[in-house]
């Protein structure tokens, strides 16, 4: 196999590794542990997971952004 395709798939399977990993810990923290539900108000371990989850998506679009670049 030439060294450019093997790059370009390991490129591929390293994104799709990041993109399920935090779905995995967002999922988790989440539904698992019942921080993505409200119950009447969202209380403070609402506000706290949903501003994780908006900083690290931003985190990760900026970083497969910089590892994309070719």
């Amino acid at each position: 196999m030439e060294e450019e395709t093997r790059e370009f798939l390991i490129l591929i399977v390293n994104t799709i590794s990041m993109v399920l990993l935090w779905m995995m810990i967002n999922v988790f923290t989440g539904i698992y542990m019942g921080y993505g539900f409200f119950e009447n108000a969202p209380a403070w371990k609402n506000i706290l997971y949903y501003l994780f989850l908006i900083g690290t998506f931003i985190l990760l679009v900026l970083y497969l952004k910089k590892k994309w670049k070719l």
